[in-house]
């Protein structure tokens, strides 16, 4: 009888460690797959030229898309996340034109800007997309690991000043097909003869360039993290092998 119970108890314990071991084993193989991604900055252990190819992908995927939603009627008036506005320097002008009734004349003023990063947003692709081919990555593990916008945000601090330079000369030729300088030196004059308003200076070139870059560039941003957080987005077989299944 005392063996018996012997037995009884080391089956019991058997059991309960064995069933202790298998309520442990996903902790240990999860582990085990975080000390595998951290080897090779990868969920799906791509190399590190398929991670850099990947990022790419993703920004000339995104890149395309963000044209595609910005070129379209209303693509910046539209859209309240990049919508150009006056400046804040202008706030006190354009209050005060409006007072004076003059606030179709400042709408007409937005909608033309907005309306020239519409016009140019086309040309910035094969701008962007260059750009992002001859781009060098020298962290590309530590740019995929990092938050849901790393790419684009590496990519605008590596290559902003040189698309500033090529898409200048497209928003101004679109301001020009518009008439957006002359809608802006229209309301300058009125302006000025506003009393207790003090009428400042604006490079509408530069201004509406730095806008519409901006706005390109949270599009692209926000790409980029469907394909890090959407797996339907991943809609080639780099991005799958980079960004997982």
């Amino acid at each position: 009888m005392h063996y018996a119970k012997t037995a009884f108890v080391l089956v019991l314990l058997s059991s309960l460690f064995s069933h202790m071991a298998e309520a442990q084993l996903p902790k240990a193989l999860d582990a085990i797959k975080k000390l595998g991604e951290q080897a090779t900055g990868s969920k799906t252990g791509a190399s590190g030229a398929d991670i850099t190819q990947g990022l790419k992908e993703a920004l000339r995927i995104g890149t395309e898309n963000a044209v595609a939603s910005t070129s379209r009627p209303d693509g910046f008036l539209g859209n309240a996340l990049i919508k150009i506005l006056l400046p804040k320097k202008f706030q006190a002008v354009e209050k005060g034109l409006r007072f004076a009734g003059q606030g179709a004349k400042v709408d007409e003023f937005i909608t033309s800007m907005n309306r020239a990063a519409e016009q140019a947003t086309p040309q910035a692709k094969s701008i962007f997309v260059n750009a992002i081919t001859s781009m060098t990555i020298d962290d590309a593990k530590g740019l995929l690991n990092d938050g849901d916008t790393a790419a684009t945000e590496f990519f605008k601090a590596k290559t902003g000043d040189k698309l500033y330079q090529a898409f200048r000369p497209v928003i101004d030729n679109s301001m020009n097909k518009l008439g957006t300088v002359q809608r802006y030196n229209a309301l300058l004059g009125q302006a000025k003869k506003l009393p207790l308003v003090k009428a400042q200076s604006l490079d509408v070139g530069d201004y509406v360039t730095h806008k519409s870059l901006d706005g390109l560039f949270l599009m692209v941003a926000q790409e980029e993290k469907k394909i890090r957080t959407n797996p339907a987005a991943r809609v080639t077989d780099l991005l799958k092998d980079v960004f997982g299944k």
